[in-house]
């Protein structure tokens, strides 16, 4: 299986693309939206996972433009953000499959394949409370405007010292 991984995270990737070497797959690799472009428009490639957040470029952008080139080829998103509505717009916009970080080799190599991925569900304790869930998503759009507590509550739609209230708490289950 020709497979083209496409994620900024090197040593994620470089991880990955190693264990899906050890199950037999040929894989190229590519961290930014053109290295993923022309790899796409000049190989052959038969299975495609594709980070959902490229650093600053939203990977859900590129799915009909690596569509346009690999038509045939499985198209799985891999992302550490996942919710309901995204992965359905995964699926409109010509994914295969959806997993969320961290997926083993195993799990991608599946969905690539097109074998069911589905694991049992975790036991409720193991589920990550609310309060934890707000506070990782309070530290995403933190990061996503370079900890700039203003612009962080805005985007939040939160005042700004009820944000510096949060993120003076320790993120909760720790």
């Amino acid at each position: 299986m020709n497979v083209l991984l496409i994620e900024d995270d090197e040593s994620f990737r470089t991880t990955l693309a190693l264990a899906l070497k050890r199950r037999g797959c040929d894989v190229r690799q590519a961290a930014t939206k053109h290295e993923a472009l022309r790899l796409a428009e000049n190989e052959s490639i038969t299975g495609i996972v594709l980070d959902m957040r490229l650093g600053a470029v939203d990977g859900m952008s590129l799915i009909t433009e690596l569509r346009r080139h690999q038509l045939h080829a499985r198209l799985i998103i891999l992302t550490g953000y996942g919710s309901i509505p995204s992965a359905l717009d995964a699926v409109r916009l010509g994914a295969d499959d959806y997993l969320l970080k961290p997926a083993s080799a195993d799990q991608v190599l599946a969905a690539l394949k097109g074998l069911s991925t589905a694991s049992p569900r975790p036991a409720f304790s193991d589920l990550p409370s609310l309060a934890r869930l707000e506070w990782e998503h309070i530290q995403r759009v933190m990061h996503e405007h370079g900890g700039n507590i203003s612009h962080t509550a805005k985007a939040l739609g939160i005042d700004r010292r009820t944000l510096q209230r949060k993120l003076a708490k320790l993120p909760p289950g720790l």
